[in-house]
């Protein structure tokens, strides 16, 4: 409980910044992406684990499927709700529920998804379980997680602008990586998802691009879209948080186009199986 109590309290922290730069960005095209893939059709009973404020609920709501997002915070729930309410999608309901332990029925929904959400749990293969356990046979249940770690730009980006100022820091390991890319490895992610059960799983990768304009921009979004993130930062001083950012904005004008905006890729895997039985 206690385990479960900190880790809401995480990510109720952040979830006003995550809900004002993270949710309204290209996430929400990840999610067509994956919500195409995937197969989601109007009518459909759909269920997001680990929503956030609704970067896949609310593209899922808009096609016309019925949606409840779950989200451990109660605080990004409310920001969910009052999204949902906004675009007057009715058919979008969110609750406050642990992924490990969903207080759902068995074969409840034709569908379950989760992006960025599920790869994160401690224990993903339980998360992955749950979402199997609510879905009916011959629905489909999808998750979209970071790729090799390598060939997501973005954090290449911020830990280089932090080696700037702090030399000895020591990034991202590919040998221990932290949970946002337990199933990054080659293979991983198709195998963890046949052992949960599911068949005819397919993996598809997918270049993933976000734009920034400015060094400030990038920092709130990174520092927004994650507890961890917030980790990398925590030994750091005002004087050497601004110093970072004055790094990014060098690395954005370095890359940046015509508009002055700098496109990172990230690359992402797009796992979806079949629930048989």
């Amino acid at each position: 409980m206690r385990e479960i109590s900190t880790v809401r309290h995480a990510w109720d922290d952040i979830a006003v910044n995550f809900d004002r730069y993270v949710t309204p960005t290209a996430n929400w095209d990840l999610a067509k992406t994956a919500l195409r893939l995937a197969g989601l059709k109007p009518g459909m009973e759909f269920l997001d684990v680990a929503s956030g404020s609704g970067a896949l609920s609310l593209p899922a709501a808009r096609l016309g499927a019925k949606v409840l997002a779950v989200d451990i915070s109660p605080v990004m729930i409310e920001r969910l709700k009052a999204r949902a309410a906004e675009e007057g999608l009715s058919n979008l309901k969110g609750c406050a529920m642990d992924g490990h332990q969903l207080e759902l029925p068995d074969n409840a929904f034709d569908m379950a998804g989760s992006q960025f959400g599920v790869m994160l749990f401690p224990d993903f293969m339980r998360g992955l379980q749950e979402m199997i356990r609510i879905t009916r046979p011959g629905g489909k249940v999808f998750l979209v997680t970071f790729g090799p770690v390598e060939k997501v730009e973005f954090l290449g980006l911020f830990v280089q602008a932090i080696k700037a100022v702090v030399p000895d820091f020591n990034g991202i390991s590919s040998d221990a990586p932290p949970l946002p890319f337990q199933v990054s490895g080659e293979g991983v992610l198709q195998q963890k998802m046949e052992a949960a059960g599911l068949h005819k799983v397919q993996v598809m990768p997918v270049v993933h691009k976000l734009s920034f304009n400015t060094g400030t921009e990038m920092w709130n979004w990174v520092t927004s879209s994650n507890p961890i993130a917030l980790q990398m930062i925590s030994g750091l001083n005002d004087d050497q948080k601004n110093q970072v950012v004055q790094s990014l904005d060098a690395h954005i004008r370095n890359r940046s186009n015509e508009e002055g905006s700098a496109v990172l890729q990230v690359a992402v895997n797009v796992g979806i199986g079949e629930k048989i039985k």
